[in-house]
């Protein structure tokens, strides 16, 4: 399956080269001590970061999904289990393109409801969707100029995923955003070739300048300008020899000029220090850190970081991992992240019939609950100003301290270091009528009588209102 639309492709092509022509005319592009950066006319005005990011910043929580033909398999092989992650498959099972294409065809989500999924993430408590247009193996799940390996085009299924999901998303509040791989192992003037190791980085495409200019920022032009307004593009794959930190930062640049106010990840540079997530320097593109799979040790302040996480030990679907995360665990994750300014990016994989794992559905439906009573003290929140505390978390607002209680009190005495500001007020926030509590200081700590049971098994929060610092 091999790119039949040629003339709608170098259509696009020709029009994608216009517009780069048009930016570049501009004084869009510059090289500045080897570093691509984009200069818009001067009639033109940018959002700064802060601008940017301020809805990040507040949402805490969102929904990660990875989905395409590699939940077909669904880990499984010529009957053998595939070691790995599930949407890894094509490359840890050494599966030739031709091969792989053929998963394409057995692909049709009949059971996939847009609002249902949408839904799900709402109740959940989360705020925003990231989906993978595009992983590593090259599939799309829209309806693209550029290529016949699509949703579309390939598939029995003929429903534009992302168009569906764009307006369930428009109707019910969530912001839609797109994970897109730089990486492709599907297309010949990427990685395609380099089969059977397809991760081969120590591999050169000659022919990966054209697959970027042409290919990959056409396609991205295709998801800003057909799907959006879009909250984050999140890149992936970016150690791929051929990639470099130049082409990451006019990556940014060239993200920025087809929306304005975009979030992007630094996966677009080349700077990520592996599962970390974080830049070494400010020398890599990108808005904010990215952790996978942990959660950094402290806070970290001054920077914008977000940890991604799978519930069980995949991404894309595996019939056979059953190695769920507790509600508590994940409850008790996403307070931890919050308590250190970060956000948790956390995901489902759906089955090939268009299905979101139960076991997902029951987590994600506890969470919600939770939020639903206490979300105030994760949502807009910012990081710990009193730092670790034996007992649990703490989050914050003007005004507010959030003490995150995991380890209720035995003997009904809360005590919270670190607290030096007059309290007004203490209360338990599941309880804001009744719920007022009386507090004492004893020398460098607060003692805080609470109730013999704690409002919640997995998380009780005593809220401070606070004024000044006592002198």
């Amino acid at each position: 399956m091999r790119n039949k639309k040629g003339k709608l492709r170098i259509a696009a092509s020709i029009a994608l080269w216009a517009g780069l022509c048009t930016v570049m005319i501009m004084g869009c592009s510059q090289m500045t001590g080897g570093v691509s950066t984009l200069r818009l006319s001067k009639k033109a005005t940018r959002p700064s970061k802060d601008e940017r990011m301020k809805w990040w910043r507040d949402v805490r929580f969102g929904m990660f999904i990875h989905w395409g033909v590699y939940a077909v398999p669904a880990g499984t092989h010529k009957g053998e289990q595939i070691d790995g992650i599930g949407e890894w498959i094509m490359n840890n099972a050494h599966i030739p393109v031709e091969e792989y294409e053929q998963f394409a065809k057995q692909f049709d989500p009949v059971k996939f409801n847009a609002d249902q999924w949408v839904q799900i993430a709402k109740n959940a408590g989360m705020k925003y969707i990231v989906i993978t247009s595009k992983h590593h193996d090259g599939f799309c799940l829209w309806d693209s100029k550029f290529t016949d390996y699509d949703i579309i085009d390939a598939t029995p299924f003929k429903r534009d995923i992302l168009a569906e999901l764009a307006e369930s998303c428009k109707k019910h509040g969530i912001r839609l955003c797109f994970y897109h791989s730089i990486m492709d192992w599907h297309h010949p003037d990427a990685q395609g070739p380099f089969y059977p190791n397809y991760n081969d980085t120590s591999k050169s495409n000659p022919n990966f300048d054209r697959y970027v200019e042409y290919y990959l920022k056409g396609q991205l032009q295709e998801l800003v300008q057909n799907y959006g307004p879009l909250g984050i593009l999140w890149f992936d794959g970016e150690w791929v020899k051929d990639w470099s930190r130049e082409m990451g930062w006019d990556m940014f640049g060239y993200v920025l000029s087809l929306q304005s106010d975009i979030i992007i990840n630094n996966r677009v540079g080349k700077g990520r220090q592996g599962m970390r997530g974080l830049s070494e320097s400010k020398e890599f593109a990108g808005d904010y850190g990215t952790p996978e799979q942990r959660i950094p040790p402290t806070g970290l302040p001054g920077v914008d970081w977000e940890t991604c996480m799978t519930m069980n030990d995949t991404w894309g679907y595996k019939s056979y991992d059953h190695n769920w995360k507790s509600t508590e665990d994940l409850l008790r994750k996403l307070t931890d992240i919050a308590s250190k300014g970060g956000n948790f990016l956390l995901n489902v994989g759906p089955t090939a019939e268009g299905l979101i794992p139960q076991p997902s559905i029951e987590r994600l439906s506890a969470m919600g609950e939770w939020l639903k009573v206490n979300g105030e003290s994760i949502y807009g929140t910012t990081a710990s100003p009193i730092g670790t505390v034996p007992w649990g978390r703490c989050t914050a607002k003007p005004g507010k301290l959030y003490l995150h209680v995991f380890d209720w009190p035995g003997n009904g005495k809360l005590r919270v270091p670190g607290v030096k500001n007059e309290v007004k007020k203490a209360y338990l926030l599941a309880k804001k009528k009744g719920g007022k509590l009386t507090v004492e200081r004893a020398g460098d700590e607060l003692i805080i009588s609470v109730p013999s049971e704690a409002p919640d098994a997995i998380n009780s929060i005593v809220v401070l209102e606070i004024g000044n610092r006592d002198k």
